[in-house]
């Protein structure tokens, strides 16, 4: 077992855990890192399945997220371009596969202004409620109390355009049901994002990838902060009391190891808060927030070929269908490999539908799917591979968690608020970035800016403090003089 005195103790080596253990180092502070799994990266995983190297977790890198850019070039990682050449695959409300290229579904004129109309709407709303403080908006409650799904039918009769809408923030990004979260929730998607229109724009959301894989975001980051990463080390306890001084003291209790520290950093989505016990407990405003919020389900599917077969047929390997069991498919073909890979997701409701079959009929029927959109020789991969985060004990869902209908309005305003000495930080809890590894970054280093200069303020205050005891015990006349003047100006 382990005893450590430290700064700071944070739970979590995910991308967000970890930069704020990097920058918290640079600003002259000692940290210690908790994580439960064997491994650092969090919701990122690169691993190697029957010879094939698969981003098990989060991949893509879009234009807007330039903290996430930044660090890749302070780390030295390169990225590339996914591959979009050739006809895309749509797949409507009759079942028939349309070949198309551009960047608007081959729907009819009809369904095509409404979707327009709906995307109009949408990017109006992101442009104006922004993504820093949605629930501050005065359409704030008004948006919260209605589901996504009713929002788009009050605003479109078209059951096609609402359904393809839906699909970009609910199978695509949240993953879970239009009707479990509020178009206030959606907006806030969009704004993070920049526009609702990005959401659409595969060729801007699904850019680029590292190569190598993402999860050396954090490997690298691990490097550098070296032993003070402790990994199978999974945080039971967290207690802490105030000092005289107005500074506190921790106590983190893991598996691993026992850390005395200043400050405590939760780097974990607010699932996972409760697998700690908390002495005192949380405040009952905490308690409630965290019951409002929660991960979606999504199985992100690999599927491995001898060839990528579907640029021989002049496609590109995008499929989309709403009402698809795959509603996405791409291809994530590896930088330089000659083998062609795909990527299809299967999201929510449909998520709970396959995990009912057997594994031999969950692969068929997702297979047949993705040949649906690619056809028949989409059936005999040569490595097949589905990331089920739902089962993953230290996540519980992906892609990260939102607030149920009404919860945002409600609870938004206090998700950041310290507790005590407890500072909260993932990418579940990003304005720009969220649910992305780069809005993980930024909270990382937001998070460690905040604690840097508290810290730094902490130290001056009980340095000042000690200065004013020692001059009352030499001049306690003066003491009182040097207190008033102190607080002049």
């Amino acid at each position: 077992m382990l005893n450590l005195d430290r700064d700071v103790v944070i739970v979590g080596a995910g991308p967000s855990g970890l930069t704020a253990a990097r920058e918290l180092k640079k600003a002259g502070l000692t940290v210690a890192v908790l994580e439960a799994r064997d491994r650092v990266g969090g919701r990122t995983w690169t691993d190697t399945v029957d010879g094939a190297m698969l981003e098990i977790g989060g991949q893509w890198v879009s234009p807007d997220q330039t903290v996430l850019l930044a660090l890749l070039e302070e780390l030295g990682l390169k990225t590339y371009s996914r591959y979009r050449q050739g006809e895309s695959v749509y797949i409507g409300s009759d079942g028939t596969p349309i070949r198309y290229t551009g960047d608007s579904f081959p729907v009819s004129a009809s369904t095509g202004a409404e979707m327009d109309k709906l995307i109009g709407l949408l990017d109006a709303l992101a442009a104006e409620i922004g993504p820093t403080e949605p629930w501050a908006h005065p359409k704030a409650r008004e948006l919260d109390t209605i589901s996504f799904h009713h929002w788009l039918r009050q605003h479109s009769q078209d059951e096609e355009a609402c359904n393809n809408i839906g699909l970009f923030i609910a199978g695509g990004m949240l993953t879970k049901p239009a009707h479990a979260f509020s178009a206030l929730q959606a907006v806030l998607m969009a704004a993070s994002a920049g526009s609702f229109t990005h959401l659409t724009d595969e060729d801007f959301i699904l850019d680029k990838r590292v190569v190598g894989g993402m999860q050396q975001v954090s490997l690298l980051q691990a490097a550098e902060v070296g032993d003070d990463v402790v990994l199978n080390s999974p945080v039971r306890a967290i207690s802490w009391q105030e000092k005289t001084d107005g500074s506190h003291h921790v106590t983190a209790v893991s598996e691993r190891a026992t850390v005395n520290a200043r400050f405590v950093i939760m780097a974990v989505p607010p699932n996972l808060y409760s697998r700690v016990s908390f002495t005192p407990p949380l405040p009952r405003r905490q308690h409630q927030m965290h019951q409002h919020q929660s991960l979606g389900l999504v199985v992100k599917v690999h599927a491995v070929y001898s060839t990528p077969f579907w640029r021989e047929a002049g496609l590109s390997g995008t499929g989309f269908g709403a009402g698809s069991l795959v509603q996405e498919v791409y291809d994530n073909t590896n930088y330089g490999d000659t083998r062609g890979t795909l990527v299809g997701f299967v999201s929510d409701e449909k998520a709970d539908a396959i995990f009912e079959l057997s594994a031999e009929d969950r692969r068929r029927a997702v297979l047949e799917s993705i040949a649906g959109f690619l056809g028949e020789k989409a059936l005999e991969p040569e490595v097949y591979y589905e990331s089920d985060w739902g089962s993953e004990e230290w996540t519980r869902g992906a892609y990260a968690s939102s607030y149920d209908l009404g919860g945002l309005h409600r609870y938004g305003k206090d998700q950041h608020a310290p507790v005590g000495p407890i500072y909260w930080c993932s990418s579940d809890l990003a304005a720009e970035g969220y649910q992305h590894v780069d809005g993980a970054i930024r909270m990382g280093q937001a998070t460690a800016a905040l604690i840097a200069a508290t810290a730094g303020a902490t130290e001056a205050a009980g340095t000042q403090a000690l200065g004013q005891a020692e001059l009352a015990d030499a001049e306690p006349g003066r003491a009182d003089l040097a207190g008033a003047t102190a607080g002049v100006g």
